[in-house]
Order: C-alpha cells, then structure tokens, then sequence
C-alpha cells in the first residue's frame, strides 16, 4: 500500500480520574496529567484511518507548503509620516517608549528566516537557535532579522527599533529557506519553541494554497479540478493543526508556564477593490492574527494590503527596522505589525510575571487584545474586522 507523510497530534497521557476528600471522581486535566506528541510519520490508508478512529489522535493533516508573507512596496497614499529621529514611530504608535516595561525576564520566539547573530540590535543577547531547513544557520533573506529588531532590537545609529529592548533570552527558529518551508516544520519549531520556554511566539507566514495546488499536479499528475479539491481539504486539515497546536500551548497557561502565539494576517488584500480574509495559521482559534496599520495626517488608516478579520492591529508600513549585513532598513506588511504586536505581548508578560510569578497565557492573551485602542484612528477607519481592537498599547508598568 501506498504510503504518504502526514503530521500527527496525539494525546500521550490520558485523563486518569482522582478521588478527592468527599470520595468524589476528579478529571484533572493539562500537562500535568496529558501531554501531546507531535510527529511526522510515513502512513499506508489503514494506518491513516486507524489513526483517525483513535481518541487520542487530536489532529492529522499532510505537510503544506509554508512561504513567507513578504513585504510590500507602500504606495504614496498609504506611506506612513517620516518616523520621529530618536524612535520609530511604530515604537511610538504603541506606546512603548511610555512604558517602564522593557521585556528583562520574558522569553520570545521568532520563527521567520532566521536572524543576524551579528548585527548590533542584538549584541549582548542569548540567541537559542535552531534550524528548521537545509541551509545556512543564518538569515539569508533579511525577514527574521528585519521582524527581530521590531521585538527586541537594541538601539542602531542612536534610533530605538525595538519595542522591548530588554529582552535578553530570544528563540530563533529558522523555518523558512529560498523555496519557503512545510506545516510540518513549523509545528515542530512550535512545539520546540515552547519546550524551551518561550512566553510569545511570533510568525509572519502563511500556507501556500497555490503552490500546493501546483505541486499535487506536477507530482501526481492530478487534473486541477482534482488537486483543488485535495489542496482544499489538506487546508482544512492544517487550519485544524495549528487550532489544536494553540490549544494545547493556552492551556499549559494554567499550569505551568504559558505561551501566546501571534501571527500575520496575510498581505493579499487591494484595498479599496477587495479584502481577502486572514489565512492559516494566523486564522487558526488560539492564534492572534494582526493587521497592517499605516500612519496619515489624520490618523491611523488600515493599510491596502492588509487581511480582514483579525484580532488586533499594529504598525506596518514603513517601519524601519535592522538589516541584514547592518545598519537598518524599511519594510511594509504585516509581517512588520506582527514583531510590533509581539513585542507589545512581552511587555505584558513581564508585567505577569513580575506581579504574578509566572504568565498565564489566557490572561496574556486577553491583555493584549483587551488592551488595544480605537483612539488613534482616523474617522471611518474603525471597522472591527479590519483592526479588531484596534492598536495594541504597551502596559505602562
């Protein structure tokens, strides 16, 4: 029989019930009494619907293509005012310039191209990094360095980048090559990122739809109709990974140390003439996905580019931020609103943790949508599925 891989989400340990004092049945649940597998395995149709009927089989779904949400050019009616000398404005939108937060303590993850150990936005830090594809260690693209900065940079010719600075301990996942990645090995990257102990992790990349299309007709010489319909329910089937991914990652929140993912919504929309809605991951329930927010006269407008139905919104068009080989550069996407929107989830958590002990990835989480403002917005620019809450604040202390 013909085998093909799939990705596997298993429960390990199951809910064993307790007695309490009273001789009452007690169901814990969490880590401390369930845990998750995730694996990659090569599976005939039986195993396949063995493994279906199996109640501790939490998700199934074939690796899809991964690309990168790659930035875009701004046109002259969606260019953002030139950014204040000694800060970004991104840094500014969010108020993180206000607060006495600064990330110290907080773990972050970035899983992107990679990063830029040498540039000096991140001298001084502990960069954990692990590779996720078959080339170089380093960032060859300029993405993940590019969204680093926006988290955690330091400062570069006397200009803050970053919205938490502090942060000395960072996560660096590459999972992203020259042909892009799978679902696969950004699963892993999750689940290695929170093993390590990440408090956020931040993606700004989505599931290549056509390009899996593609693949399934070049590779198994299906008709498009045919490799449509194949591509559609591998989608559906990914989307459900990465909700029960999330699921798990909130839940250890109330246990032991907890984890908030936040994701970019896409870039595939042309305002005015039509909005795509948010694509997986960031789509998936437990993920924050975040919008584009461009910087005009009047205030702050969704960016053209931006996806629809989205949690919060950030900074994302021109936003100047480290380069790769030094010095800084500007993007536009949500990719460069997601870093802004992770770094703003940081200094929550240091809040949490210095108060609290620890983060508990629900609070987080409602911290960082609740804690978003409308104020800044231009009129006619507050339209719920567009921003969402709005634009994510950074805790004043």
């Amino acid at each position: 029989m013909a085998e093909e891989t799939y990705i596997v989400l298993q429960r390990v340990n199951p809910v064993v019930p307790e007695t309490g004092a009273l001789g009452t049945r007690m169901d814990t649940f969490g880590p401390d009494t369930e845990s998750f597998t995730l694996h990659e395995a090569a599976l005939t149709k039986r195993e396949r619907d063995d493994l279906r009927r199996d109640p501790r089989t939490r998700a199934m779904a074939p690796p899809m293509p991964m690309k990168l949400i790659e930035p875009v050019e701004s046109t002259a009616a969606d260019e953002s005012a030139p950014a204040a000398t000694e800060l970004t404005w991104g840094v500014e939108a969010v108020g993180a310039h206000l607060s006495a937060l600064d990330g110290s303590g907080v773990t972050v993850a970035v899983l992107d191209t990679g990063i830029d150990p040498g540039h000096a936005a991140f001298a001084g830090m502990e960069l954990f990094r692990r590779n996720f594809t078959r080339e170089s260690d380093d960032d060859l693209h300029g993405h993940g360095t590019h969204c680093a900065g926006t988290i955690f940079g330091r400062e570069v010719d006397g200009k803050r980048i970053g919205v938490a600075p502090g942060v000395t301990r960072a996560l660096i996942g590459k999972v992203l090559g020259e042909g892009g990645g799978s679902s696969a090995a950004i699963a892993g990257a999750i689940d290695w990122a929170v093993q390590q102990g990440a408090h956020i992790i931040s993606m700004s990349l989505g599931i290549d739809f056509p390009g899996y299309v593609e693949y399934l007709v070049r590779e198994r010489d299906l008709e498009i109709p045919a490799a449509t319909s194949m591509a559609l329910e591998g989608y559906r089937a990914n989307l459900n990974l990465f909700k029960e991914l999330a699921d798990y990652v909130l839940a250890r929140g109330g246990f032991a140390q907890g984890t908030v993912i936040v994701a970019a919504s896409g870039n595939e929309s042309r305002r005015p003439r039509y909005e795509i809605a948010v694509a997986p991951p960031a789509s998936a329930t437990g993920i924050v996905a975040v919008g584009a927010l461009a910087k005009k006269s009047d205030g702050l407008h969704t960016a053209y580019f931006s996806n629809t139905q989205v949690n919060i919104a950030a900074p994302g068009v021109a936003i100047e931020s480290a380069r790769l080989g030094g010095g800084l550069t500007t993007m536009s996407g949500t990719s460069m609103a997601t870093p802004h929107a992770a770094g703003v989830a940081v200094l929550h958590a240091q809040h949490l943790t210095e108060n609290f002990g620890r983060v508990d990835a629900r609070t987080l989480q409602a911290r960082l949508i609740a804690g978003a403002t409308t104020e800044p917005l231009a009129p006619g620019q507050r339209e719920f599925e567009d921003v969402g809450t709005g634009i994510v604040q950074a805790p004043l202390a």
